[in-house]
């Protein structure tokens, strides 16, 4: 059997049919885009930093970040799969190794006279009623000479493969979707606080109408304007609050944390964060070993290959080596003598003549889906380019918009200031300063939501880039 094994292993060691894997080759471009210019925050084509979101300098969302990799439910879901996906591999491994199977045996017995008992004479004293004991152990093992079980596990491996980075997709994305949360959520407080500022401002200028209009110097209108400003800015607080509430919800239900659990923790009001003054983005190149989709649809190519591999070796035959061991005996006290033994050894061949194009048919489909796997990830890589292109406009005109809307805050900023001079000396009248506020304060709304917007594509950016999974998906 030790010399069997070892032709056999040699055999299989240069016999594997089909077609084999070579990962696509695609020209990547040169360089990305020229963008963003003449902004605060530039990028170039450093190494991309894995810990992106420790650039915005934000101790908390690194803490939210931190606790998502141990408890977001969507990753606890994509482990199940790797490891059912691993399970399967082990599953079509096993078709290559040796199976042995005890198969203890006892039977009671009458043989008819009727039957085939009557083609014969039986042995003088033989019974025809009797007791069979027969325990065996069986052993098979195929050959597997033209790699059709090998294929089988390189598909179940690659398709482990596309299992883990799935689950590296999922961190990547979940990890975006947590920055933005949080940069929403900054950007509704910051709005907030500008409402409250306003707010107070207009409750001040309402004792100072009245006391004009106890001088003499206002008018009732100018005190019933000055009290409905008051009205109208407090009317945004609930809708604030409630979008802050469903934003730190949101946050929560990424890390697996019942409604209200982060209220505490997300309510104070924080600074929008920064961005780096610098971006390190790489090279389009480098893109492929980095995004998770690519990676994904690069296994999801090679398992269909694999299949392909399966298809080509089922039209060879199966060699397959078994045999048998045992006793056989009408009696327990003689069941073990040796001369009770029985076995049965040799090799069987499985060889397909005639299928009804079953066969042909498999392999066509085969084929077919790995053809369609590398256009698909021909696919994958081009939108990964177009991602990361419109990912740089996209922060390179998020950071235009917020230089106009800071310079239009400003200004407003000064309206207000001369509405509210003029009105004090007279030369204006009150509905001039309700309108300067008004505008005041649309700017300053706009001025957060311009800021988080920059944070919101840059996140976007680093998403399209590819990074962060190394850290979250271990």
């Amino acid at each position: 059997m030790r010399r069997l094994a070892l032709a056999a292993s040699l055999v299989l060691a240069g016999c594997t049919v089909g077609p084999n894997f070579e990962r696509p080759k695609i020209d990547a471009p040169a360089g990305y885009g020229d963008e963003p210019i003449n902004v605060p925050s530039r990028t170039y084509g450093g190494q991309i930093d894995t810990r992106w979101w420790t650039n915005f300098r934000d101790p908390e969302l690194s803490s939210l970040v931190d606790r998502l990799a141990k408890q977001n439910l969507d990753l606890q879901s994509a482990s199940e799969r790797i490891q059912q996906s691993r399970a399967q591999r082990d599953v079509a491994a096993a078709q290559g190794l040796p199976h042995i199977d005890v198969i203890p045996k006892y039977t009671r017995e009458r043989e008819s006279l009727n039957g085939e008992t009557s083609l014969v004479e039986p042995a003088p004293g033989a019974p025809l009623e009797f007791n069979l004991f027969q325990p065996m152990v069986s052993a098979r093992w195929e050959l597997d000479l033209f790699g059709r079980v090998r294929r089988a596990v390189e598909a179940a491996s690659a398709q482990t493969q596309s299992a883990i980075e799935a689950r590296r997709g999922i961190a990547l994305s979940a990890i975006a979707e947590l920055a933005q949360d949080y940069m929403q959520l900054r950007q509704l407080q910051r709005e907030e606080a500008f409402v409250r500022d306003n707010l107070a401002l207009s409750q001040r200028r309402v004792g100072l109408v009245r006391n004009r209009f106890a001088n003499g110097v206002a008018t009732t209108l100018d005190v019933a304007q000055a009290e409905a400003q008051v009205s109208t800015i407090a009317q945004d607080l609930p809708t604030l609050r409630s979008q802050q509430a469903q934003m730190i919800n949101a946050i929560g239900f990424l890390l697996a944390e019942p409604p209200r659990t982060l209220v505490t923790e997300l309510t104070a009001p924080a600074a929008q964060p920064p961005v780096p003054p610098a971006v390190p983005i790489g090279l389009p190149g480098e893109l492929m070993r980095r995004r998770p989709d690519i990676r994904q649809a690069e296994a999801d190519l090679h398992a269909a290959t694999a299949e392909t591999g399966v298809a080509v070796a089922s039209f060879y035959p199966d060699i397959s080596l078994s045999g048998s061991f045992g006793f056989e005996s009408l009696k327990t006290s003689t069941l073990f003598d040796w001369a009770s033994r029985a076995f049965m050894v040799g090799p069987s061949v499985d060889l397909p003549i005639f299928e009804g194009g079953r066969l042909k048919g498999t392999l066509k489909l085969r084929k077919s889906q790995q053809r369609e796997a590398a256009i698909n990830y021909r696919k994958v890589v081009l939108q990964a380019w177009h991602d990361v292109d419109n990912a740089l406009t996209n922060y390179a005109e998020a950071q235009h918009a917020q230089t106009d809307t800071l310079a239009t805050t400003q200004a407003d900023e000064r309206v207000l200031r001369a509405a509210e001079q003029q009105y004090r000396e007279g030369v204006t009248t009150f509905i001039d300063v309700i309108q300067a506020q008004a505008a005041l304060l649309q700017s300053q709304d706009a001025l957060a939501r311009s800021n988080a917007q920059v944070e919101i594509d840059l996140v976007a950016l680093y998403k399209a880039l590819g990074g962060g999974w190394e850290t979250v998906a271990k």
